[in-house]
């Protein structure tokens, strides 16, 4: 840690330990309503809510403070129709060929297939990549760590205040997801991670019924 500069921490949060009870409380009942939505509408949306959310995903903690990511917010419907058509190739390949049985039939219950209509229909993908590697302006290749970790982190914070703005989103992940590298025009140190579908809920959108594990079921606890 020599040659460090480091800084006084400073928060102007004090809450009593029951503010802090009640907020854990209020959070979660806010985050246990979010949904993946398949079923968008072409409602227009902000673009500063769409940057004020990635300024949030960018506070993520991460590797060294390297912040590996890179965000492309895409609106142009020419670049996701052109987005669509790849991806449907991909996830056609996947549903047809690719995909072992068993993970189609865990994937039936929630109506799933290669058609994916939202990647027109909603007014924003926001395309996440993660960099394994920065080059500086000289050339200069500098190594960065624990970039899926630190990428991971950065969208689950991402999808979080999407769903605290008031919006929905989708995470979808065709594989390999190069084709975004050419349409996008991403250098090769950048691969993409995630592709976010981001907008507001058609207004007769439907989604599966499922439950989430119980708390019991899914903590444990070392005293």
């Amino acid at each position: 840690m020599a040659g460090n500069k480091f800084i006084n921490y400073k928060s102007d949060i004090n809450y009593s330990d029951q503010e802090m009870i009640d907020r854990s409380i209020e959070f979660y009942e806010l985050i246990q309503k979010r949904r993946t939505i398949r079923d968008f509408s072409d409602k227009p949306v902000a673009l500063e809510i769409i940057e004020n959310c990635i300024a949030a995903a960018g506070t993520a903690p991460n590797g060294a403070n390297m912040q590996p990511w890179h965000f492309v917010v895409v609106s142009n419907p020419e670049i996701k129709k052109k987005i669509r058509i790849a991806g449907e190739e991909e996830e056609k390949a996947f549903y047809t060929q690719r995909a072992p049985q068993e993970w189609l039939d865990a994937l039936a219950p929630l109506g799933t297939d290669e058609h994916k209509p939202f990647l027109e229909t909603a007014p924003y993908l926001v395309a996440i990549f993660s960099k394994k590697y920065d080059v500086l302006p000289d050339g200069r290749l500098v190594k960065n760590y624990y970039t899926s970790e630190s990428v991971g982190i950065a969208t689950g914070i991402l999808i979080t205040a999407i769903h605290n703005a008031g919006l929905v989103s989708l995470t979808h992940t065709p594989s390999p997801m190069n084709f975004l590298n050419d349409i996008l025009n991403r250098p090769k140190n950048e691969k993409p991670y995630l592709l976010l579908v981001v907008g507001h809920p058609a207004e007769e959108a439907k989604v599966p019924d499922i439950k989430k594990k119980p708390l019991k079921e899914i903590v444990t606890h070392c005293k």
